[in-house]
């Protein structure tokens, strides 16, 4: 991979500080899209920010991104390389201020995400693969600590649910396993959690959009864990852009029914 994956943390890190700039103001200019999802100020700007950043770091390199103009599937499926962008991811989460909302940024190549970076703004933490092939963890500027799953669950599994999109499906899911606790998060923070150990599974029961889980697909395979729809890897530039099916993320192969 030839990209320069610590230029792309610094665009994530630059991306974020805007979004607080947003943030800590009295105006979120908050609108609606024709899906009654929200969108914010802060939405708009990070978009503009990553785009021109990508744009500079690889021209070449076509961007698909949640507040980006629609690419018709007849054009993007040619496509082996491109960029997949939510700019703050957890919009929800950013306007009830509860700081579970992240800046993602993925590469997918050949209908699979093969380098991510997550920044979560609030918590000044930086979650990325390497060239290594490992997924990192850096809080503030100390040096990145490399990520591993669990891999041990003699005593039940921790299991994450959605802050704001949970819903029975999760639960039904979550009693056939060997659950000990289960609690919400917002955003692509679940990938993040499982990646560096503090829970084991994470199940969607209903749909998302593919840049909800590119970069954090990436993270957690390279800490060792899976993301799957249905029996195989959850993968990308589907026609619709869409995971209708759900997905589910477990931080070991071990855990699959």
């Amino acid at each position: 991979m030839n990209i320069d994956i610590d230029a792309i943390c610094e665009l994530a890190r630059t991306a974020g500080a805007a979004i607080m700039d947003v943030y800590r103001s009295d105006d979120f200019a908050i609108e609606h899209k024709d899906d009654d999802s929200p969108l914010t100020k802060a939405d708009r700007v990070s978009h503009e920010l990553i785009k021109a950043g990508l744009s500079a770091l690889a021209p070449t390199i076509p961007l698909i991104s949640e507040e980006g103009k629609e690419v018709a599937y007849e054009e993007r499926q040619a496509w082996q390389r491109f960029w997949l962008v939510d700019p703050l991811d957890g919009t929800k989460e950013f306007i009830k201020r509860n700081g579970e909302f992240t800046v993602n940024i993925a590469l997918v190549e050949s209908n699979r995400p093969i380098a991510g970076v997550i920044y979560a703004p609030v918590w000044d933490a930086l979650y990325f693969t390497g060239r290594d092939g490992r997924a990192y963890k850096s809080e503030g500027r100390a040096e990145a600590r490399p990520l591993q799953t669990n891999t041990s669950f003699g005593e039940g599994i921790i299991a994450l649910k959605s802050r704001s999109h949970a819903g029975s499906g999760e639960g039904e899911f979550f009693g056939r396993h060997k659950v000990k606790e289960s609690f919400g998060v917002g955003s692509s923070l679940k990938f993040c959690l499982i990646a560096e150990g503090r829970a084991d599974m994470y199940y969607r029961h209903g749909p998302t959009w593919e840049w909800d889980s590119a970069a954090g697909q990436a993270i957690l395979q390279a800490a060792g864990g899976i993301v799957l729809e249905g029996d195989h890897r959850l993968h990308y530039n589907k026609a619709t852009l869409k995971n209708d099916n759900g997905f589910l993320c477990l931080a070991s192969d071990t855990l699959r029914d």
